[in-house]
């Protein structure tokens, strides 16, 4: 028995030192956000690629090819000449080898501007095991800011928090992006922590008018983002969701999204806590008391029912969200808050 008590001690220990070794090496501490951890992404912004899966439209010149055929800079096909076709883009040298008359057609080329919408609200203030879901979600949105500027993109988005918000018109260069990361760190520290009182039915009532406003907001911001989205912009929605499960504001958030997802790419990050997904192991049946703020419930760890019945649940409601995002033509992908974001793009996730 001591054996395996120092064993288990033992193990405990070497997590821990992993974890902090693995925080250092992101300049974090798993809660608060700084420049210099996101800054750190400019040189992991290779393990991405936003290169369009989806054909864009748009009326600017840029880097990426339209699928509408005409006078541009990149040459796309010969055919044979057909009634009204430009004589000028004559192809003389296949219709002399071939004896009929051939033209050339190129694809214009058009820009596609980066949008990149964090949220970093109060639901996202949670982390069990490295960091906090606001942060990770941080994170990626630097490591999508920094892709942007390798690739020539104009990068702009929103940041917001609740009742609070950042908009950024798309600019160009790093200056585009060290203004949004200005701005993830700003909204970030700005945010107040409502302090949470025991036994008070009157701050639980307000709490939860609180939390129906929250997702109001939340409602608010993807229409901000509707109107900031020009048609063939390239959007990311960095989030955990949790406010799509309200039934008042979800479908008018989703309707805003499948607008979205209409004229432009629509990409839904999904940020979630290994918590979330599952109960913690243990070894002896423990009760613990799990709160968000409004509501209460008490758990027993180390059983075996509980765990699974846990699971399930998360399960269900990974599937029904899921469902639910898909629907509105977006691309959804999982990000967890337990692992880094390198971690996860090697080895599983993919942008």
């Amino acid at each position: 028995m001591w054996f395996n008590r120092q064993k288990k001690s033992s193990a405990k220990s070497l997590n821990k030192d992993a974890t902090q070794s693995l925080l250092a090496s992101l300049y974090s501490n798993g809660i608060d956000l700084s420049m210099q951890e996101l800054l750190q992404y400019q040189n992991k912004s290779r393990l991405i690629d936003l290169a369009g899966k989806k054909n864009i439209q748009g009326k600017q010149a840029g880097n990426y090819l339209s699928r509408s055929k005409g006078r541009g800079m990149e040459f796309d096909e010969v055919r044979h000449y057909q009634t009204g076709d430009d004589v000028r883009a004559i192809d003389w040298r296949v219709t002399a080898r071939t004896g009929k008359t051939h033209t050339k057609l190129f694809r214009e080329e058009i820009e596609r501007p980066v949008l990149v919408a964090t949220d970093l609200s109060q639901n996202m203030n949670f982390g069990s095991k490295l960091l906090f879901k606001s942060v990770q979600g941080a994170h990626l949105a630097a490591l999508i800011a920094w892709h942007a500027k390798i690739r020539g993109d104009r990068l702009g988005g929103l940041v917001f928090c609740d009742e609070q918000h950042i908009e950024l018109k798309p600019r160009s260069r790093k200056a585009g992006v060290l203004h949004y990361l200005h701005a993830l760190t700003t909204l970030n520290n700005q945010k107040k922590q409502t302090p949470l009182e025991e036994n008070d039915s009157a701050l639980d009532k307000q709490q939860e008018t609180t939390t129906q406003h929250k997702n109001h907001y939340f409602e608010q911001h993807c229409a901000r983002l509707r109107h900031l989205a020009k048609p063939g912009s390239l959007v990311y929605l960095i989030t955990d969701g949790h406010a799509l499960r309200d039934e008042k504001s979800c479908p008018h958030a989703i309707r805003h999204l499948s607008q979205i997802s209409k004229h432009c790419e629509l990409v839904l990050c999904l940020i979630s806590d290994p918590l979330e997904q599952a109960l913690p192991e243990s070894s002896l049946k423990l009760a613990v008391t799990f709160t968000d703020g409004i509501n209460r419930q008490q758990l027993t760890l180390g059983d075996n029912n509980t765990a699974e019945q846990y699971q399930q649940q998360a399960l269900a409601q990974h599937e029904k969200m899921q469902l639910l995002l898909q629907s509105t033509g977006a691309r959804v992908i999982h990000f967890s808050a337990g692992e880094s974001l390198e971690q996860q793009l090697k080895y599983g996730a993919s942008l």
